[in-house]
């Protein structure tokens, strides 16, 4: 694993290669974040199975997805299809058919990861920058449509693994949200996120968020160890879904574009521990 440091936290980054068997088709295998180590308190992100197990679905950490946006070739009829970040995947089987090649530069204070990818029809290159910077970890993903005639979609999140904490109360968000009746949360007079129970087993509960957001969100997590870790996003999230089971629980902001041939698109997401 890579390693970005500083006095009080250790940040695991993901080799792409040589972590390869910890990634599978559902994540972007350049900058995953796999753990925030403090230097006082441990470890400080959690997963659906951690710390009793872990697998690639899953996964843990800080990880980030473009899965929900396959690529596939004109009048393809097979489960092949490109994710951004990964590569060209059987969605079918669930594997990695054949995974994009990462140029991974680190500095003091940051790891860069390029790639590009072309196939079926789409030519892309594709950046992930993580810097550190006393308390607070930056990600930023550029994506360059290299195609001269076809439109790139883009539907990407980011899946952050907060430890369930004792108390009901989950976050609190810059803008106002609101929900349906739901089984797992509820939204409190204060506008803060509470859970209603602690959800059983694997499988958790997962919910859509309504939100009043024009701007940047900035979402603020309970935190039993550190009291809070902030997260802020550079964008107006399209969706927002909360998701958590009795390990975890993970706050989505989606962004969502359409590049046409020759655009490009910069974000970012902020965390400080």
């Amino acid at each position: 694993m890579y390693e970005l440091l500083t006095d009080e936290l250790r940040v695991e980054v993901l080799d792409p290669v040589a972590d390869a068997a910890l990634t599978g088709p559902r994540y972007c295998t350049g900058g995953y974040v796999f753990q925030v180590h403090d230097a006082r308190h441990g470890p400080l992100m959690s997963g659906p199975t951690y710390p009793d197990d872990f697998n690639w679905f899953d996964g843990q950490g800080i990880p980030d997805s473009f899965a929900l946006e396959p690529l596939r070739a004109p009048g393809a009829d097979d489960g092949d299809a490109l994710l951004l970040g990964v590569g060209v995947c059987d969605l079918e089987a669930g594997t990695v058919v054949e995974r994009c090649v990462w140029d991974v530069a680190q500095a003091p204070t940051s790891l860069t990861f390029r790639t590009a990818h072309a196939w079926g029809g789409f030519a892309c290159t594709l950046e992930r920058t993580l810097t550190l910077v006393g308390r607070t970890l930056r990600s930023v993903t550029e994506l360059i449509n290299a195609d001269d005639g076809r439109a790139l979609p883009v539907r990407w999140f980011p899946h952050p693994f907060f430890p369930q904490p004792a108390a009901d109360e989950l976050f609190r968000t810059s803008a106002a949200v609101t929900l349906p009746e739901s089984e797992g949360y509820r939204v409190a007079e204060d506008g803060s996120v509470h859970r209603r129970v602690l959800a059983p087993g694997h499988v958790g509960h997962y919910q859509e968020l309504d939100h009043a957001a024009s701007g940047p969100l900035t979402l603020v997590h309970r935190h039993d160890a550190v009291g809070s870790i902030t997260m802020t996003t550079s964008y107006v999230p399209e969706r927002f879904v909360v998701w958590g089971n009795h390990y975890t629980v993970s706050a989505e902001p989606f962004h969502v574009a359409t590049l046409a041939p020759g655009a490009q698109a910069r974000w970012a997401v902020t965390y400080t521990f």
